[in-house]
């Protein structure tokens, strides 16, 4: 096995097209953390990934909080939608 010093190997390529801020962006962000444009993206998309799991597992801690204290009643639940199709109705009037 080759010598990587410390490097992951690659092992798939691909290629996108990028709009020209964001090709700027990426290269600004390489010479910064003097790192390649792949690098850029490999980290962008591991902060992407993190940051969408945190707020997921953050909704999900809510709803979860939500349910174990009882949320709506049925009958609270019901007369919550009818007010809203009544008031989408009159909004809708208004126009």
């Amino acid at each position: 096995m080759p010598h990587t010093y410390g490097m992951a190997v690659m092992e798939h390529r691909t290629s996108f097209a990028l709009d020209e801020e964001t090709l700027s962006r990426m290269s600004r962000l390489a010479a910064l953390w003097q790192v390649s444009k792949a690098e850029v993206v490999r980290r962008a998309i591991e902060k992407a990934e993190h940051e969408a799991l945190a707020d997921r597992n953050s909704c999900l801690a809510r709803l979860k909080d939500y349910h174990s204290q009882g949320s709506l009643v049925a009958e609270a639940a019901n007369a919550y939608l009818v007010q809203l199709a009544q008031d989408r109705g009159n909004w809708r009037g208004q126009l």
